[in-house]
Formats: C-alpha cells, sequence, structure tokens
C-alpha cells in the first residue's frame, strides 16, 4: 500500500472544499418516533499547513466552526418523513440548545499512516475545551476524510429531549469531515 503524501504548503479550506457535518442518533423509548440526524455546518474554515514534503508529522490543522449555521440536511427513520417545518424547527431548538457562537478546533499531533492516519487535539466549544481525535483517511489524492466522536455533555449540552423523556438524542455524536485539498484556496 502506498503512503499517503501531501505536497508542502497551507491549505485554505471552507464549504467550497470539502464538508463538516454532526450526525445524531436516537434513544428513548419513543426513538422510533424521532429521526438520526445529518447536520451540515455549512459556515466554516480550515487552515492546513504542512511544513515540508513528506512530514505529516509537522502538520497542523485549524478548524472554525459557526454554530448559528447548522442546517438540517437529513432525517432517518422516524414515523413520518422529515419535513422543511421539522427542519426548521429542528433549526430553532438547536439554536436555542447551543447559544449560538462558535466552536474551533487546534490539532496537537498528527499520527499519518499507509491510509490515513489520526489527527489529535482540542476542541473549544461553550467555554470549554476537550481533546478530540479524528480518524482520517484518504480515498484519494487530495481528498480526505475524517470522524470523530463528541460527546455532547462534555461541552455543557443537555442533549435534546421529548416528549417527558421517552425521545432523546444519544450524547455520543459523529463528526464528520470530507475535503478536497485541491478545491482549497
Amino acid at each position: 500500500m502506498e503512503r499517503v503524501t501531501v505536497s508542502a504548503g497551507t491549505y485554505q479550506l471552507g464549504p467550497a472544499a470539502g464538508r463538516l457535518s454532526i450526525r445524531t442518533s436516537r434513544a428513548g423509548l419513543a426513538a422510533r418516533a424521532g429521526h438520526d440526524l445529518l447536520i451540515e455546518v455549512t459556515h466554516w474554515s480550515a487552515v492546513i499547513t504542512v511544513p515540508a514534503d513528506d512530514d505529516l508529522v509537522a502538520t497542523t490543522v485549524t478548524i472554525e466552526l459557526d454554530l448559528d449555521s447548522l442546517t438540517v440536511r437529513e432525517g432517518a427513520g422516524g414515523a413520518k418523513p422529515l419535513s422543511d417545518r421539522d427542519r426548521a424547527d429542528i433549526g430553532r431548538t438547536m439554536r436555542k440548545i447551543l447559544g449560538g457562537g462558535s466552536a474551533s478546533f487546534s490539532s496537537t499531533r498528527v499520527i499519518p499512516s499507509a491510509i490515513g492516519g489520526a489527527i489529535e487535539g482540542s476542541l473549544t466549544m461553550n467555554e470549554r475545551t476537550r481533546p478530540v481525535r479524528f480518524q482520517v483517511r484518504a480515498p484519494g489524492p487530495g481528498r480526505y476524510r475524517g470522524s470523530a466522536t463528541v460527546a455532547q455533555t462534555a461541552f455543557g449540552i443537555t442533549p435534546y429531549s421529548g416528549f417527558f423523556g421517552a425521545l432523546k438524542l444519544k450524547d455520543e455524536v459523529a463528526v464528520e469531515v470530507d475535503v478536497d485539498l485541491a478545491k482549497a484556496a
């Protein structure tokens, strides 16, 4: 298997160069009534700095997310299909729960492997900073997909609960990033 390589340089990324999203899942006695959601962060920016060719260990990654830009894209499962009204209601609830603002990620260590590797760092949200590890794979030249699991309660967020607690979101959400360095600014 060929080792992943990235040319030296600074890559500035945003929605035109990829997608940053959050996946939620349901729990509780009424879980069948709710939806597993795909929520896209529509306003974000990232800077990836690779100091020298083939020196991925020294690479740094920073990401800034606008939490007011969270947009529900899909809803799987549920007793009925997710409507536009449902999407709008969920958007208002998310903004109420999160209180708007921003979140940021800053890498502390990059661990390359033949198929991608991992990026470890700190996620800051709601004035709390916690460690996060993104597992990364490279499906093609210059393309990278990463995912991490984040516990909402670690950032002071109480997962959504409805119907007197019979329907609720699981504490853990999946954060997913899919970028194409060829589209970097």
